[in-house]
């Protein structure tokens, strides 16, 4: 049985095409602006065509034609998200959502929809994307979605209760060609423990940063050349794990406060907790913008790779920032692989092991469990 395709844009480092791709698609065209990100993709093996180029650039109708395809199954990508994130608010010269200066990636990425007409496409972005202020974005996603022809099903979800070690939200929208069946969104398979128990209904605890990186608990030279947190690094070696530059300020009662309260990013001075996941891993790279290691270190590349469900094996190009910024940008693979099982199933059963029971009665049976 051939197997489904999908066509990748705003590909990154790959975590969107590697978790469709070990949910058993075939990548047939990735594209990124960034030459690393493009060699990263190269060297992996993640799509059989790379291409490195503005999209601006890309005519998707072509491309469509040098693949040699008569139709696209599945089109994904998340468009850059600056715009979007919490960080803009903070940045009151920068403009946001459609009116921001990079407002053609949400455009070109339904000008590519409108050329591949893929019978589905998965959307990618910050949680901040549904946010009051971006509401013009919002709804140009709805009004393109309706005008060509696809139902749509969104959410703002949290990557660790898929599994992820990182408490990674990000909004989610999976668009169906409205003669296909409806899109139900894969069932969560953790919790947080500390809010809830929920042992009885199947899911696990949140997969935490001792699971994920505990065993890469090593000295290397590198970690003594540039001490994390820079000017302060002395207050870091303070800072309990799981806590920030709030743990200095009155509020929390500290005897000789230095911080106001939120008065800084909320990533100053932040320490993970070995006992809980990790929080989103960003793409910019600061002396003193965490998370830190909860041993007052910088986090190495191989612990933000397992911090975002890639292999250790996983090679990438550029140097350490380039590198980090990758990864930051990066979908976790883990979570896009759920998303691509759930497509699969619902949307094209034919192609699903097992399929003689529906989505919605397999899904009974889990929660019966």
């Amino acid at each position: 049985m051939e197997k489904l395709n999908v066509v990748s844009i705003y590909s990154g480092a790959g975590g969107i095409d590697i978790g469709f791709k070990d949910a058993g698609f075939e990548i047939l065209y990735s594209t990124d602006f960034s030459s690393e990100a493009c060699k990263t993709l190269e060297l992996n093996n993640a799509s059989e065509v790379v291409e490195c180029k503005d999209i601006r650039e890309i005519s998707f109708r072509d491309i469509k034609k040098k693949l040699r395809i008569n139709a696209v199954d599945c089109f994904v990508g998340g468009p850059p998200c600056p715009a979007y994130s919490k960080s803009r608010f903070y940045l009151k010269e920068k403009k946001r959502a459609l009116n921001d200066e990079n407002a053609f990636t949400l455009r070109k990425y339904f000008k590519a929809v409108e050329e591949l007409q893929p019978k589905v496409y998965f959307f990618e972005n910050v949680h901040g994307f549904v946010y009051k202020p971006h509401n013009d974005a919002f709804d140009f996603l709805k009004n393109e979605s309706r005008r060509l022809g696809y139902k749509i099903f969104h959410k703002v979800v949290n990557a660790a209760n898929y599994g992820v070690p990182q408490t990674r939200e990000r909004f989610i929208c999976v668009g169906v060609k409205s003669n296909l069946p409806d899109f139900n969104f894969p069932r969560e398979t953790h919790y947080d423990p500390l809010k809830q128990d929920l042992f009885a209904a199947g899911l696990k605890p949140w997969v935490t940063c001792q699971d994920a990186i505990g065993d890469i608990d090593y000295d290397l030279p590198e970690d003594k050349k540039l001490q994390a947190g820079s000017k302060d690094k002395d207050l870091l070696t303070e800072v309990p794990p799981g806590d920030n530059y709030l743990y200095f300020t009155a509020k929390r009662g500290h005897p000789n406060p230095k911080f106001m309260w939120r008065s800084r990013y909320w990533s100053f001075l932040l320490k993970l907790s070995p006992d809980r996941p990790s929080w989103t891993i960003q793409a910019s790279h600061s002396n003193n913008m965490g998370p830190f290691h909860w041993k007052n270190r910088f986090l190495r590349i191989q612990e933000i790779k397992r911090l975002q469900t890639f292999d250790d094996d996983y090679a990438l190009c550029g140097d350490f920032k380039s590198q980090w910024r990758q990864m930051g940008n990066a979908v976790p693979p883990l979570l896009a692989k759920c998303f691509a099982h759930a497509i699969k199933e619902q949307i094209f059963p034919s192609f699903t092991p097992n399929s003689k029971k529906s989505y919605q009665e397999r899904q009974l049976v889990l929660s019966a469990s």
